[in-house]
């Protein structure tokens, strides 16, 4: 088993579930202290418990990351003196289009979406400039590529990642912090579940949803997650401002 991260500190935005948690259990498991960052308390705690039960070493955070007070109070409870790795990778999703999103829906996608990762980098910069030579990965969506029905403030905010890693990645570079993002394809998320729902029409939408990927198939959670651990890695170690599809193929049509 690889162990690229040991005692290396990471933090992990959106991390009580889906690819949030399997990221923060692959870091963990090759050796790194896990904090698991997430507005969901009560599944937060659940997830943290989990991996410590594991003999693994992870705290959890309950933290709502458009709020700068919560954000310097989450700094406050990270106890080591450095971050070496950073996903900022919670997320909001809305399914409307132009016509029907609210002036309130936009603000809160945004926020969370985009502004949220601007944030939280913006207050731990001093806990990874320490690391000399930490790693950011962002999570995007192949929606932030390319455009996807009734989903405008959503495509919006992700494509406003990917343009913001890019950007990060100029700026901090000269502090030795690399930035990349990762793009997943549709991934079998609590998130995806809630959107698709259940019964006969939820399973064509899944099947067409599916059909759409050149693998024909959604993701599991782990198969994004092993995408982000690599470019938090030194196996990356030359990456920067690189926008990784992990997509299937939906994109290369």
């Amino acid at each position: 088993m690889l162990k690229r991260f040991v005692d290396k500190v990471a933090v992990i935005t959106g991390a009580s579930q889906g690819i949030g948690f399997s990221i923060a259990e692959i870091l963990a498991t090759e050796g790194a202290i896990v904090y698991l960052v997430d507005i969901d308390k009560i599944q937060g705690e659940v997830a943290a418990k989990t991996l410590v039960s594991k003999g693994l070493r992870a705290h959890f955070i309950a933290c709502d990351i458009t709020s700068e007070k919560a954000l310097q109070s989450m700094v406050s409870q990270i106890k080591e003196e450095a971050v070496h790795v950073l996903c900022n990778n919670a997320g909001v999703e809305l399914s409307k289009g132009v016509e029907t999103t609210t002036i309130e829906e936009w603000d809160l996608v945004s926020n969370v979406n985009l502004r949220g990762p601007f944030m939280v980098t913006k207050v731990l910069l001093p806990l990874l400039e320490v690391a000399k030579g930490a790693a950011i990965v962002n999570t995007a969506s192949i929606s932030g590529l390319v455009g996807w029905p009734e989903s405008m403030a959503y495509c919006a905010s992700k494509g406003g990642v990917v343009m913001l890693t890019k950007q990060m990645a100029c700026d901090l570079a000269v502090k030795q912090i690399r930035v990349n993002c990762i793009c997943p394809g549709t991934t079998r998320t609590p998130m995806i579940e809630r959107l698709i729902g259940s019964g006969p029409e939820a399973e064509k939408e899944a099947h067409d949803i599916a059909e759409r990927h050149l693998l024909k198939r959604f993701a599991e959670p782990r198969e994004i997650a092993q995408a982000a651990v690599f470019l938090a890695s030194k196996e990356a170690s030359f990456v920067t401002g690189a926008v990784l599809p992990v997509d299937g193929g939906y994109t290369a049509k």
